[in-house]
């Protein structure tokens, strides 16, 4: 696919079931090795042959889950290209549709084995429980529905990494016009804030109504499955096993009384440097001091040169990763025009290796952007050797560990792209990136519980509950005149359109990551290899024990999260 920044990739290990000649984007060449799988399962007459069989499927599923990665790779580094979008789409409409009732079939034929009580347990029950998990939730009737949402969530991909602004005699893309909020004139802040806010609420009733298609969709497909309401269906189809809804509904609350007093202490605090009576929308990325924007790097190649620095101080294993990434081409880092929005790490899953996108244009975000996909990356390179192709990738809320750590382990490197004033400027602003991200997730998991518990509401009743929310943890920002925008604001949260309720993962991973932090500041040795140790485990074991080997707990109560915040705290006093 000659889209992709990288070339061939070799399978990890030889296939021994897919034959090397299959066409993978052809689900007429597919179907065939599912039903000589169904075939070979019948004729398993020892533990070794099921385990064998077991693997062959799962060197299937790899290879034809790795031809998805590369088209959706391909399609979001070039949004404009037709070709592209034709290969993701078939893959989409054709390939993956086609495939799930044969992965259904094989599941229920493995749940079904004689000879499946006898694989051990302990390196089973994982599989087991997940494979169960999806025969409970599969229905027929729903693949059509799937598909046609994950063609509405492309539409929405493709309008968002579209949107350009006309600004100081340049055509900007909505990302390179971030950089603006970090300027020290506040004039010039607010011209850039509006014109890319006019520029997103042109497109808002499109956003709305992608949204209207996605909940009407997502209704009928937990009808189907037998749910009330999509919320439900998702907590079960997302196999969180070990917490439910009101757990989430406390993580709130905790959020609400422990980390927004944090946060408006802060904004107090900038008020104040700023020397303004109100915070606008506008003063809320600019060094509080006025001081000019960090400027970590120049060019993308200066910042993949520059953290391969803080990987090769961290671990060899680790500078040897990112080290083979850049050999093989497996970053793309810099914006683009036709570019999609965001950063993701992507695993080819049969050659085993990651690939890092993202939309990077000399900001310090853009370093723990890059520095959190490595996580990722670091994880699925820490896997390559585990045989089962279910246990490659872990549950989100450990991936997100593996990132936000690495963000945590990395900061104290960051003289690698600054003199010491600027280091503990970076770090600040790091820290406080956390405190502020905390309330945002809050807001947008809790709208996400309202959307989906309330079938059939109106526009208006959803910016009505988004405001809500963006009053109960939004802090002390005056939005005055800007009630419209306000209450746009969720439009750019890819993940309400994309990956519904997969979000809170991210505050339930931080506090993961920052007790990963915590226990660096006292055995920083012991603590990267315990994050090691962990990341090792994919998802063979249920997620605490996850949480549990990477040295901290699985729990994001009250009474976790308080102590870790007041340290956040305590820390942002001493970089003062």
């Amino acid at each position: 696919m000659s889209l992709l920044p990288f070339g061939d990739l070799p399978a990890y290990e030889p296939r021994r079931f897919v034959p090397a000649s299959a066409n993978l984007g052809d689900e007429h060449q597919l179907q065939p090795l599912f039903e000589l799988l169904q075939q070979r399962a019948a004729e398993c007459r020892t533990v070794a042959e099921l385990e064998r069989w077991i693997l062959d499927s799962g060197e299937l599923a790899a290879a034809i889950e790795q031809e998805g990665s590369k088209r959706y790779i391909a399609m979001t580094c070039h949004t404009d290209d037709p070709e592209a979008e034709k290969a993701y789409l078939h893959y989409v409409e054709e390939v993956e549709p086609k495939m799930k009732p044969h992965r259904f079939a094989l599941a229920k034929t493995y749940l079904a084995h004689p000879l499946r009580s006898q694989l051990p347990p302990d390196r089973y029950g994982v599989f087991d429980r997940d494979t169960a998990l999806l025969v409970e939730l599969y229905r027929e009737e729903n693949v059509p529905l799937e598909t046609e949402e994950a063609k509405v969530g492309n539409e929405y991909n493709k309008l968002s990494g579209s949107l350009t602004v006309e600004f100081r005699g340049e055509q900007r893309t909505l990302t390179q016009m971030g950089k603006y909020q970090e300027e020290p004139d506040r004039a010039l802040r607010e011209e850039a804030w509006r014109l890319v806010t006019e520029r997103r609420l042109k497109e808002a009733d499109a956003f709305e109504g992608f949204f209207d298609q996605l909940a009407q969709l997502r209704g009928k497909i937990a009808a189907n499955a037998g749910y009330s309401n999509y919320r439900d269906y998702a907590f079960r189809m997302r196999g969180r096993f070990d917490y439910t809804a009101g757990d989430c509904e406390k993580f709130h609350d905790a959020i609400a009384a422990e980390v927004v007093p944090a946060v408006r202490q802060l904004q107090a605090r900038r008020r104040e440097k700023l020397g303004v009576e109100r915070l606008r929308p506008w003063d809320l990325a600019v060094d509080p001091l006025n001081r000019p924007p960090l400027k970590p790097f120049g060019e993308t190649n200066d910042l993949e040169k520059r953290s391969q620095t803080i990987f090769d101080r961290l671990d060899p294993e680790l500078s040897q990763g990112f080290q083979k990434m850049r050999e093989l081409r497996l970053l793309d880092l810099a914006n683009r025009k036709g570019k999609a929005p965001g950063g993701y790490q992507s695993t080819l899953s049969e050659a085993r290796l990651p690939f890092i996108f993202m939309n990077a244009v000399g900001l310090q975000r853009d370093v723990e952007t890059l520095l959190h996909e490595a996580g990722h990356a670091f994880h699925a390179l820490a896997t390559r050797d585990e045989p089962l192709f279910a246990y490659r990738s872990a549950p989100i809320e450990f991936c997100e560990v593996a990132s936000m750590a690495m963000e945590l382990l990395g900061s104290p490197h960051l003289d690698v792209f600054y003199p010491e004033a600027d280091v503990r400027r970076a770090r600040r602003v790091h820290l406080e990136g956390i405190l502020h991200v905390f309330p945002w997730i809050a807001t947008v998991d809790a709208f996400q519980h309202w959307l989906y518990t309330h079938p059939g509401h109106s526009r208006a009743e959803r910016t009505a509950e988004w405001l809500r929310l963006m009053d109960r943890f939004g802090g002390d920002v005056d939005w005055s005149g800007l009630e419209t925008a306000r209450g746009s604001l969720w439009h750019k949260q890819l993940h309400i359109f994309l990956y519904p309720f997969y979000y809170v993962e991210y505050g339930i991973a931080q506090l993961g990551a920052l007790q990963v932090w915590a226990n660096s500041n006292v055995n920083p040795q012991r603590a990267l290899a315990d994050y090691k140790a962990g990341l090792a485990l994919g998802g063979a074991r249920p997620l605490p024990e996850l949480f549990r080997r990477a040295g901290c707990r699985f729990d994001f109560s009250r009474e976790t999260l308080a102590p870790l915040i007041s340290r956040v705290s305590d820390e942002l006093v001493t970089l003062d």
